[in-house]
């Protein structure tokens, strides 16, 4: 049964720039840990679907941060690496979810992490990175409401309304952390957490938003 669920984004700018946003994550993090979770794993958008054990290591080099978590070779995807550093490199086990996933399949993960007992959550998810037009994708007025629609979930522990996330418009919008929003509406399918939304911030024209559930 989820017990608690945090939604982080993913940019690797949290770590050494953006101080307040980081800020508002540990606290989203630190709710986590009060929840008292019998399992707690980090779930993130990546090329593939895949499930790391606590030892696996991630790196922020390739984006220009001489920053690593865990040892050995780095094979975490960025949004499991960004994840892993809000733990403050705590050996969690992580998985990955396909940005391409269905809803479907997302959801399906995400009662298969619930079904493990008292199961808590970081979710490393994205907005839109259509918000401006100086943003990393090409401004879309529609990128707006699609950001405040998802912000508003996160906020309320709407479940459903993640759910309900259309994968074809996410894409457009480019909205990375779609996949792994709706992996935590499927883990929260049942439950009755109240949601609480941290921070939303577009720095640069990326929707980042820090929020929790319990």
């Amino acid at each position: 049964m989820l017990v608690a669920a945090a939604v982080c984004p993913q940019t690797p700018l949290i770590v050494p720039r953006l101080p307040e946003l980081r800020a508002a994550c540990l606290t989203a993090v630190a709710a986590l840990r009060d929840a008292r979770p019998d399992l707690l794993v980090v779930v993130g958008g990546a090329e593939t679907t895949r499930a790391y054990d606590g030892a696996a290591a991630g790196s922020l080099r390739p984006w220009g941060f001489d920053v690593t978590v865990g040892e050995g070779p780095p094979v975490l995807p960025l949004s499991l690496t960004v994840g892993r550093l809000l733990l403050d490199g705590e050996p969690v086990p992580a998985r990955s979810v396909a940005h391409d996933a269905t809803p479907a399949e997302c959801r399906a993960i995400g009662a298969e992490l619930a079904a493990a007992g008292r199961v808590a959550l970081l979710v490393m998810a994205d907005g839109s990175a259509c918000l401006t037009p100086r943003a990393p994708g090409r401004y879309d007025e529609a990128a707006g409401p699609y950001n405040a629609l998802v912000a508003g979930a996160v906020g309320q522990a709407d479940a459903a309304a993640l759910a309900a996330l259309d994968p074809r418009e996410a894409d457009r919008l480019w909205v990375t952390g779609r996949a792994a929003l709706q992996v935590l509406a499927g883990a929260a399918e049942g439950t009755a957490l109240t949601g609480r939304l941290l921070m939303e911030a577009a720095p640069y024209g990326v929707g980042y938003f820090a929020g929790v559930w319990t």
